[in-house]
């Protein structure tokens, strides 16, 4: 079932053989620019025309009022509740250890440089809604953002048929337990405009949002053209392409375990990327037997052939584990199970992944809701220079610099010597000005 790509019999760079899915977000960003210019310049009957023409509602209100918030909660099924509950806990738990300490350094006597951490003002966390609801999300943007310290939290979530033009009630009850209680049922690329440029939310222009400094939270091609326009504008997070798993496996990983993780995944979306690194052809072709087995019995099996059956898909075969680690690496991938002897031991040289799992009791959906780690995370091979979201995504490092008289007289000869190499002799007379009775030696 799987594309079979045969990397033994030499070593060779792959990432031109790798799977993965292509999208061309350049030209999304081209289809959506005319939106995005609509929200800036018209707002509400932008957000409204767009709304209309793309998801088939016409709302004459985006702001979910604070009531069904709440009231969404409440009306939340207990097993739901009890377990969104459990994961905001382990998030939280993670989480809070990520909290940097402002730090002081004593260049030398007089003169200190301080590292304050100080978080961003307001965020915007975009909650898809498409081919599923995602309270998850809800629960790995706002957990983080809150812990940081962000003061102003505002949720995008795109309006649902279903719910009369609300978001998911489920998303919706996350936002509730989090205590988040601005949220907007706008969705896709205008959601985005909206939250960069901000924008009046009713038919009347008594309710607004106000402008955003960082939007974060995946989505859509769309979602993604929309937050690489505006980069710049606003911070973001990152370009979320499709999801994806890698898992590297030898042959006592089980071949049931792998194929059931390799289909959850590939559940996502039609693009999502399954791909299995192993020197073992006998683990392939058991897991190929599982994946005929096991695909029918899903709910979403058409969805999930596509996706196991593309050409972002695949079973990579490679001489051994050490060249299976270098495949891995140079992959990059969202999701890395590791499912080998001393799989810890294998995990712990990993240098390009999203999220590591290790072993056969850690699979990727435990990450998804309740392992305490976060799921927002790089994907397309950006895991070779990114993280996912953390504590750290909403927090800038501010240097606070501090020198008295004599620290700045010990040092201004090198502040002028090196102003001068540059050819901005003004940045050294910023400093010989403190200093009217010092000549020649002591600046110069």
């Amino acid at each position: 079932m799987l594309n079979r790509i045969d990397l033994r019999g030499g070593w060779r760079d792959p990432r031109a053989l790798l799977p993965r899915a292509q999208l061309d977000v350049s030209l999304a960003v081209e289809k959506i620019r005319p939106i995005v210019e609509a929200v800036r310049e018209h707002g509400f009957p932008a957000i409204q025309d767009a709304t209309h023409r793309l998801d088939g509602l016409r709302l004459d209100r985006f702001r979910v009022p604070a009531e069904t918030i709440t009231e969404a909660e409440a009306t939340l099924e207990p097993e739901v509740r009890t377990a969104l509950v459990e994961a905001i806990d382990r998030a939280r738990r993670v989480h809070a250890d990520q909290r940097r300490a402002d730090v002081t350094t004593e260049v030398v006597p007089g003169g200190t440089v301080t590292e304050r951490w100080v978080p961003v003002d307001r965020v915007g966390l975009y909650v898809p809604g498409g081919l599923a609801m995602y309270p998850s999300t809800v629960v790995m943007n706002v957990v983080p953002a809150q812990v940081a310290g962000v003061r102003s939290l505002v949720v995008a979530s795109p309006p649902q048929q279903e719910f009369g033009g609300l978001p998911d009630a489920r998303v919706l009850a996350a936002c509730a337990l989090l205590g988040v209680d601005e949220v907007y049922a706008v969705g896709g690329a205008q959601a985005v405009a909206m939250l960069a440029y901000g924008a009046d939310t009713d038919v009347d222009g008594e309710t607004r949002c106000e402008p955003v400094d960082m939007i974060t939270g995946p989505g859509n091609i769309w979602v993604t053209a929309a937050k690489r326009l505006l980069r710049g504008v606003v911070g973001i997070d990152a370009e979320a392409g499709p999801t994806e798993i890698a898992v590297l496996a030898d042959e006592t990983a089980d071949p049931v375990h792998v194929a059931a993780d390799l289909i959850s995944q590939a559940e996502h979306d039609p693009l999502a990327a399954s791909v299995l690194v192993t020197p073992s052809v006998e683990l392939v072709e058991a897991v190929d037997r599982e994946l005929r087995r096991q695909v029918p019995e899903t709910k979403h099996a058409d969805r999930i052939g596509t996706a196991l059956g593309g050409p972002q898909s695949g079973a990579v075969l490679v001489d051994d584990l050490e060249a299976g680690l270098r495949v891995v690496d140079l992959y990059a991938a969202e999701h890395l199970e590791i499912q080998t002897r001393d799989a810890r031991t294998w995990a712990m040289r990993v240098r390009n992944a999203g999220a590591i799992f290790v072993g056969p009791y850690a699979p990727v959906s435990l990450g998804d809701y309740c392992a305490g780690s976060n799921h927002v995370l790089p994907t397309g091979g950006c895991a070779r220079h990114s993280s996912g979201l953390s504590v750290q995504s909403f927090l800038r490092g501010i240097h606070i610099v501090e020198y008295d008289e004599a620290a700045l007289r010990d040092t201004a000869r090198h502040v002028v010597t090196l102003a001068n190499v540059e050819d901005l002799p003004a940045h050294g007379q910023a400093v010989r000005a403190r200093f009217p009775e010092s000549t020649g030696g002591v600046v110069a």
